[in-house]
């Protein structure tokens, strides 16, 4: 299939933010919206690799490619000029995850940074039965096949990824209880935090608990939300709703806790389109849903930092938190 070029997107700033001082953040730092209206624009450079000493970075986005929107060619572009690792938020390729689409689509453009990819399933992949398009494609990287879940370390952080495809409520989904209470990806997850005491941890997914997108929120995930939170993990990384949404750090039940929350963010910003928002919901704090772009976080030994990064290198959110 031909991909299609040329076309020309018009750029609305929902919210364009300032720099944040180098040091350790204090918990909840989130920054202000100049009044002036302007984004900021960051310096970029030609490598694609974390200076040695310097902290690590995760780039995180989902609901990326598909053969009839040049979305993802312009934050394939963004990648390619900016240093680290890459976490894809699921929905990788549209519309079924086949083998086919993942090598017309998704290998041209974010498939260029394979090598440094850390990839999560979402139920687009799952399009194709067992998602085998994405399993043959990341290979080990996407975890065991008829699991989807794994973890790794970034500098002082551990990461976590999870398969949140038990949203859909088919009756022969056989994911459909896999982030029930007592699942084996729910024991895991326990057993894996436990294992890994980590200071700052974050977990990545497709679905988001909390979303103030057309897709809504999605309580098949709540139980998976309750044992990051019991176990003081600091960041959630999600996609599926096509839009940009950051909340402050919150239990699963949607109560704001600014000591032990889980700060979650919906980053469906790919490339795939874009979708209207639903009311804002409880705790919601920047939404963006005219802007594709990237999720930058450098990652501190005690801290985060965020930035997302849209076409242009214009930083429309940033902020920084300590971890727990």
């Amino acid at each position: 299939m031909m991909r299609k070029l040329g076309v020309v997107w018009t750029i609305v700033l929902l919210s364009s933010l300032a720099g944040i001082a180098s040091g350790g953040a204090a918990a909840g730092q989130a920054m202000a919206r100049p009044s002036s209206g302007e984004s900021m624009v960051r310096r970029q450079g030609p490598s694609t690799q974390t200076a040695e000493g310097a902290d690590p970075v995760l780039l995180a986005a989902g609901d990326i490619a598909d053969c009839r929107s040049p979305g993802d060619e312009t934050t394939a572009d963004l990648i390619r000029t900016l240093p680290g690792t890459i976490a894809t938020l699921g929905d990788n390729v549209y519309r079924s995850g086949s083998a086919q689409q993942y090598t017309d689509c998704y290998d041209p453009t974010w498939g260029t940074e394979k090598a440094r990819t850390r990839p999560a399933a979402g139920n687009h992949d799952y399009g194709t039965p067992d998602a085998r398009g994405y399993f043959d494609y990341f290979g080990a990287a996407a975890g065991d096949r008829g699991e989807g879940y794994y973890s790794y370390d970034l500098g002082a952080w551990h990461v976590v990824t999870l398969n949140s495809q038990c949203w859909d409520p088919k009756a022969d989904n056989p994911y459909l209880h896999e982030c029930d209470p007592g699942s084996p990806q729910e024991q895991w997850l326990r057993a894996d935090l436990a294992q890994h005491q980590s200071r700052c941890t974050l977990a990545v997914w497709h679905h988001p608990l909390f979303s103030s997108g057309i897709e809504a929120r999605n309580d098949h995930v709540r139980p998976l939300f309750q044992a990051l939170y019991e176990n003081g993990v600091d960041l959630l990384l999600t996609g599926h709703d096509h839009g940009y949404e950051r909340f402050a750090p919150m239990d699963a039940a949607g109560n704001r806790d600014g000591a032990a929350g889980v700060r979650q963010l919906v980053v469906g910003t790919g490339g795939k389109n874009h979708q209207q928002n639903r009311a804002a919901q409880p705790n919601s704090e920047v939404r963006n849903v005219t802007d594709f772009g990237v999720l930058e976080v450098q990652l501190r030994p005690t801290a985060y930092r965020w930035e997302f990064v849209a076409e242009g290198s214009r930083v429309l959110d940033a902020g920084a938190n300590s971890c727990h």
